[in-house]
């Protein structure tokens, strides 16, 4: 068996983002790694809308991210730290939309290792030096320059070791021009190492240490170092120089302290505290993440605490020395990972779970009545500031990016019946969670409906002159009648147009530079045209009539003019479509007018044609026009629904590559409409589609909306890239923002983090259980609120009696949404759980049961006994009193619902004490197949409870799945992998007959066969395993022993072992694999999800042919274009197992982002065309997917 793996979502959580002017134009961009991906985002300043330019696959995973600048340079480059071993510098070219990297050093293994730097990288703020560390011991430096040609250089590395050191953080210190400095937060444990009492342990200090680059010696020198008193997490580099006072603020518990060396005294502040919050009193606050703006006159930072407060943070100077450290609270939003503030007065928030924001800033806070506190306001030693949070005052929320990530379980089913399967996937954390639904499609976001008097048949939209940026009118052609609108701060119907409102409109459009052409028919017209005419209309407004005519030698059904390119008087080619299934293409050119140059015969009638420019990269001309050079496409839309897409040579007029797809049951019109900036296709069946180029890939994908009828591109003030388009009697303009998105979504709010949810057969709905730790009940919440309401009365005095009690009443009737504002940590071993009954089409939840506090949900099977006839139960496994570390558990129970009113309802009928956590429950013979800890245990249904029937006790640590197949179980172990158990009905005993010769820490499973079964592991591996033909499973049981002692000759566990079909490491925790197909009549897949919020498919090859393409494809991107960030793309591969029977189509798909000399290269080897090859890559991504 060989597989090829897809992505159809890339990982949408974010691990670091930094900000600058990466394309070297006065445009802020933002940069993101997710995982193993890099990403360029430019916010547009005007909407605020923000879109992806760039989104590369690295094939390793990204540690560290920082950008940089030359000392009066104009653009930023990206300093990439990996598992690479090596340092990375990169530049982004806006011409080519690539990364081009510009520099690569290598410096150690490769692996994410403790001691071989990438984990931490710092940049001097004046952009002379960049510092990689290691968690330990090494640290280098290089020093970065420009030569002669001002290109950049980098210098061999400087070392800056020490061993017995762990770091924590490392940043640039802003010294001006003076010689570059780097802050690190560091421990060393020598003394702790080597001391058995384990005192010095206990006492050892964090110490903070600058070092320093001397460039007139060319060496880095450990400065200075001193103890800290708390713990620091973070360092945040204080603008020096002419700019501020210099120095770090380090962000520690509770505290967050300036320091600087000299006679600076340090300056202390505590880090203020919600009033009256229902956090663990005793917990300590720390800074999480944190964002500096600085302009010639000022600059302040923004930092979040974990509970999602914002505080702007301000430096009080006094002659160069700081005196107080100034906090407000500024704004809550969720905890972020990393924040950005943009000079364009945009707050980027990649969250840390969830979807990311990119926020306005309104206000900067400064004249509010909000109260600022001081390191100069007198505290006692232990004690804080208390502030009350509030909904957004100073931020206005302008975008909102979709992220998926993590997603805990995913399930794929056709719940809707909509030929085409959903994705139903629970994701997120905590409050901020949802079940999200992802259907094939791009969202589509209304700008306006309006009703019409009629069913109107078509629909245009003009300018007024050729130079206009946006449309002036749109008219709308009825059976008998003709509407005309008028477009501007609002669209209204005008009169005065010149348009004739009484007749159809056959066609409009602009003429010369300045007139507008209706056509509409004077008479009615009996013989059908095969005669076409030509009309070349020079730039002077006149109009000359080609007097030759060329009959044609069938009906013309439809015609297509290109689009004139920027310099040129006129189109090249018209394309037009017959009757008799072909289509020619025409010169228009005065040489030879009319002249047929080429034809192609087509599987059916053409209806209608469409010649766009596409794929282009955006080029500048001598004159500094801003155009784009694509490939001319003639698209043909065809009466049986399908649509071709053809190359069309631009100067020989010759048709090639053509590619097939099939999109509904009506005859496909099209349109051309823009997108970003370049031409697409809209075509219309009984769905409608767009056809578009992204980041130099070619996307055909559906609008997630209602059919259209007939449409066209739509410019506005507004929106300047809309549609707008007619369905039955309403006129629509509508706005698709998400390009390059292939799922649209639709999410419903959950209460506490889903863990898992199985589907009623019979009603559809979900049973989904939501687990929460360190999380409180609804009861427990308002028991606790209640008390410290009573508290807060006590404990004033007898004047101030009536104040309290407001107060506390204000305090129970205050309710901050837990999804912005956090729930509150309960504390370790305190657990929260609820079980939700959902309807998951309408979203609406039609039951829900809260457990009680400290019982853990963690399994969930829905199942008919064989003794109860039809009725469904619901069993739950929930852990009690469960602390993780050390671990302790006070014992479990099965919960057993019963489910009524058509599955909408769950009716309690017992609950069954058991001495572990119930972690997995499967349906099995009419009863039910239990994993407690480590017993493997056969249930049936009681009156009073659930009676064990038999057990097995030989699986190693604890049973974190079960799968079954006839008389087989194949359980999962959380460390051991797969055991294979075989049920004997008569002897009633449950017997290992099988199992894995490796060690792997499996997430998730899927049976692909009676003898196969797919899993993954916490480590991002996805394993194939398959029992040998010969494998027996009538075992006897062995009650001695002895038996086992002859029969097992390798290794321990069970006689007979599973063999390894296929390894492949995905880099991202696998959380879901279920064997499925995505498409209706596609061929059956295997579906991943991962907990990085990604979405991948694993296909099997059809021939040996095909593999062995595939494979040539891969080893040749292996060689010819190796992985941005430096890392080996096999190693990559191969992190854990040796890649095996699985071929990279993520890395075969770069093959058409690669330069068009390599990809000639590529495709001479494997004796095909660069055409031929993309076209192979196409087809088996739509074979299986989208």
């Amino acid at each position: 068996m060989f597989l090829y793996n897809l992505t159809l979502q890339r990982a949408t959580g974010i691990s670091f983002a930094i900000h600058g002017n990466f394309s070297g134009t006065k445009q802020q961009e933002i940069v993101v790694s997710r995982g193993k991906i890099l990403e360029l985002l430019r916010p547009d300043p005007n909407t605020g809308k923000v879109h992806t330019l760039l989104t590369v696959e690295v094939f390793g995973v990204i540690r560290s991210l920082m950008a940089f600048r030359l000392t009066g340079g104009t653009k930023d480059y990206i300093v990439v730290g990996s598992d690479s071993g090596r340092i990375v510098i990169l530049e982004y070219q806006p011409s080519k939309n690539m990364f081009e990297k510009i520099h690569q050093e290598t410096f150690g293994k490769s692996g994410c290792r403790r001691i071989v730097p990438g984990q931490f990288l710092a940049v001097d703020p004046k952009g002379r030096a960049v510092m990689i560390s290691a968690i330990e011991k090494q640290k280098l430096v290089y020093i970065l320059n420009r030569d002669a040609a001002a290109r950049l250089t980098i210098s061999s590395p400087l070392e800056a070791h020490k061993a017995n050191t762990l770091v924590y953080h490392v940043v640039g210190v802003d010294v001006g021009f003076e010689n570059p400095m780097f802050a690190c937060l560091e421990m060393d444990y020598e003394e702790a190492d080597n001391d058995p009492t384990g005192e010095a342990a206990a006492n050892t200090q964090q110490t903070l240490t600058f070092y320093e680059l001397d460039l007139g010696l060319n060496h880095v020198v450990r400065k200075y170092s001193e103890p800290l008193e708390e713990h620091g997490n973070f360092l945040i580099t204080v603008p020096g120089g002419s700019d501020g006072p210099s120095g770090v603020l380090i962000c520690s518990e509770n505290y967050i302290t300036y320091k600087n060396f000299g006679d600076q005294p340090d300056i202390r502040c505590p880090i203020p505290r919600r009033r009256n919050d229902l956090d663990d009193p005793e917990r300590g606050m720390i800074f999480v993440c944190s964002a500096t703006h600085k302009t010639k006159s000022m600059f302040f930072f923004l930092a979040q605490t974990e509970q999602g407060d914002i505080f702007k943070i301000t430096l009080e100077t006094d002659e160069d020395m700081v005196t107080e450290i100034r906090l407000k609270y500024f704004d809550t939003v969720p905890v972020a990972a990393a924040m950005c503030v943009l000079k364009t007065g945009f707050l980027f928030v990649a969250s840390e779970f969830g979807n990311h924001y990119l926020y306005q800033i309104a206000h900067l806070g400064d004249d509010d009545e909000e109260p600022e506190f001081s390191s100069a306001m007198p505290l006692e030693e232990g004690d804080t500031f208390f502030f009350q949070p509030r909904p957004l005052k100073n931020l206005v929320l302008v975008d909102e990016l979709d992220s998926l990530s993590p997603i805990l379980f995913c399930q794929i089913a056709d719940l809707a019946n909509e030929d085409t399967p959903q994705l139903y996937v629970a994701c997120g954390r905590g409050p901020r969670s949802s079940l999200r639904v992802l259907r094939h499609g791009l969202e589509v976001s209304e700008m306006a409906v309006s009703e019409l008097p009629g069913n109107p048949n078509a629909v245009w939209t003009v300018r007024r002159h050729i130079e206009d940026e946006f449309d002036a009118y749109i008219i709308v052609s009825f059976v008998n009648a003709t509407l005309v609108l008028s477009i501007g701060e609002t669209v209204e119907e005008v009169t005065d147009s010149g348009f004739l409102g009484t007749t159809p409109t056959l066609s409009c459009s602009l003429l010369g530079d300045d007139a507008l052409v209706q056509v509409r028919i004077l008479r009615a017209c009996r013989k059908k045209p095969n005669s076409l005419s030509s009309v070349p209309g020079p730039r002077s407004g006149q109009l000359n009539e080609y007097t030759e005519r060329k009959e044609m030698s069938a009906d013309v059904v439809c015609m297509s003019l290109a689009n004139v390119p920027p310099g040129e008087q006129r189109s090249r080619f018209l394309a037009v479509g017959l009757v008799d299934n072909t289509v020619r293409i025409i010169s228009l050119d005065p040489s030879d007018c009319l002249q047929p140059l080429s034809m192609q015969a087509l599987p059916a009638q053409p209806e209608s044609l469409c010649i766009v420019e596409m794929g282009g990269t955006e080029k500048q001309d001598e004159l500094g026009e801003r155009g784009s050079i694509g490939f001319l496409y003639l698209n043909i839309g065809l009466q049986n629904g399908v649509l071709l897409r053809t190359v069309l040579d631009p100067v020989t007029g010759d048709l090639s590559d053509t590619r097939t797809r099939y999109l509904g049951s009506r005859p496909v019109k099209l349109f051309r409409v823009r997108m970003q900036g370049q031409e697409a296709v809209l075509a219309m069946s009984s769905r409608s589609w767009l056809s578009y180029s992204y980041q130099s890939r070619f996307h055909l994908t559906p609008l997630s909306y209602e059919t259209l009828e007939f449409a066209s591109g739509f410019a506005s003030e507004q929106c300047p890239e809309g549609i707008v388009a007619i369905s039955t009697n309403t006129l629509r303009i509508l706005a698709l923002e998400k390009l390059g998105a292939v799922f649209n979504q639709v999410a419903f709010p959950l209460q506490y983090t889903p863990r898992k949810f199985v589907i009623h057969p019979e009603s559809n709905n979900l049973i989904i259980i939501e687990t929460d730790h360190n999380a409180y009940t609804e009861a427990t919440k308002a028991q606790r609120k209640q008390q410290m309401a009573e508290e807060m009365v006590e404990a004033a005095g007898e004047d101030e009696r009536e104040l309290a009690a407001e107060m506390a009443a204000a305090f129970l009737n205050e309710n901050l949404p837990e999804s912005i504002f956090g729930a509150p940590k309960a504390g370790n071993g305190q657990w929260a759980s609820v079980i939700r009954v959902m309807n998951p089409i309408q979203g609406n939840t039609l039951d829900l049961v809260q457990l009680e506090q400290n019982e853990a949900a963690f399994s969930v099977a829905v199942c008919r006994f064989s003794n109860t006839g039809e009725d469904w139960y619901v069993l739950v496994g929930v852990a009690k009193d469960l602390i993780l570390n050390p671990r302790s558990v006070a014992g479990g129970f099965v919960y057993t619902y019963k489910l009524v009113n058509n599955g909408e309802k769950l009716e309690f009928l017992h609950k069954t004490p058991v001495e572990e956590v119930p972690a997995a429950i499967a349906p099995f013979q009419g009863r039910v197949l239990i994993g407690v800890g480590k017993l493997l245990r056969v249930y049936d249904l009681g009156k009073k409870k659930l009676l064990r029937k038999c057990e097995n006790k030989h699986i190693a640590n604890y049973i974190s799945g079960i799968q079954t197949i006839g008389h087989r179980v194949i359980v999962s172990d959380v460390q051991e992998s797969f055991i294979w158990v075989r049920y004997k009905r008569n002897e009633n005993q449950l017997i290992i007959f099988a199992d894995d010769t490796y060690p792997r820490w499996v997430t998730t499973a899927s049976l692909l066969d009676y003898d196969t079964v797919a899993g993954a592991d916490k480590f991002g591996n996805i394993c194939v395993v398959r029992l040998p033909p010969n494998t027996n499973d009538e075992v006897d049981e062995d009650p001695t022993g002895n038996k086992a002692l002859w029969d097992r000759g390798l290794l321990n566990g069970a006689s007979q072992k599973a063999e390894v079909i296929m390894n492949y490491h995905v880099g991202e925790t696998v959380l879901s694999l279920q064997k499925t197909t995505l498409i209706p009549g596609g061929s059956e897949s295997l579906v991943y999800t991962t907990l990085s919020g990604g979405i991948g498919i694993l296909v099997p090859f059809t021939s040996h042919e095909d593999h062995d393409f595939f494979q040539h494809v891969e080893m040749h991107l292996r060689s010819e274009h190796p992985p941005l960030c430096g890392r080996d793309h096999l190693s990559f591969r191969s992190y854990y197992f040796p890649v095996k029977n699985v071929i990279d189509g993520d890395l075969c798909e770069q093959f058409n982002s690669m330069e068009p000399n390599k990809q000639k290269n590529v495709s001479e080897e494997l004796d095909r065309t660069p055409p031929e090859v993309s076209k192979k890559l196409e087809d088996i991504r739509t074979r299986y997917a989208f």
